[in-house]
């Protein structure tokens, strides 16, 4: 509505990105991990996360026909990320569908098999080269930051940085960051 106020157009745009599209992702990077981790001699391999080899290992022994497949739905996180955007000069969009999580697990789900379903929103810019950047938009009723995503076209970095200044000077009032509870 700020937008609008200041004479943005605001059009919802339906999703494109699916859950078979991420997980072909996390599948790809899984087995490229695998091979990068096999690389390491094992003194190093042991000094790897326990959830973060998990992770990586899940990716081993793939078939090349299994790779292929996940590779491509890179590519088409890509194209359709492109085609999507197309008709609009900015995105706007949750950074993540979780504000926070545990600080001691390693994703928010704490879980191998769905790791990289938090990065949902910022996946499909990562893939397709197109500048997002993130600004704090508000808070939960408990204090916490919640961002807010603004995606441009690529080679647009430049403006997508001037409306997230613009986003800067219309948010409402930011409140101090939070410091960590002092020691007794």
């Amino acid at each position: 509505r700020l937008f609008e106020s200041a004479g943005a157009i605001v059009t919802p745009l339906k999703p494109w990105m699916t859950p078979e599209m991420l997980d072909g992702v996390d599948r790809f990077w899984r087995t490229r991990s695998a091979i990068d981790l096999g690389a390491l001699p094992q003194a190093r391999r042991d000094k790897i996360l326990p959830f973060i080899r998990a992770w990586a290992e899940s990716g081993g022994g793939q078939s090349g026909e299994a790779v292929f497949r996940s590779y491509y739905e890179t590519l088409n996180v890509r194209a359709r990320t492109v085609a999507a955007t197309a008709p609009f000069d900015y995105v706007l969009s949750p950074v993540a569908p979780v504000v926070a999580y545990n600080a001691e697990w390693a994703a928010p789900t704490n879980e191998v098999a769905t790791t990289m379903h938090h990065i949902g929103y910022t996946l499909p810019y990562n893939m397709s080269e197109q500048p997002a950047a993130s600004v704090n938009c508000g808070y939960t009723r408990a204090g916490l930051p919640i961002g807010l995503q603004i995606a441009g076209a690529r080679f647009d970095d430049l403006g997508v940085l001037r409306v997230a200044r613009a986003w800067e000077r219309m948010r409402p009032a930011q409140q101090p960051w939070p410091q960590p509870p002092r020691a007794a």
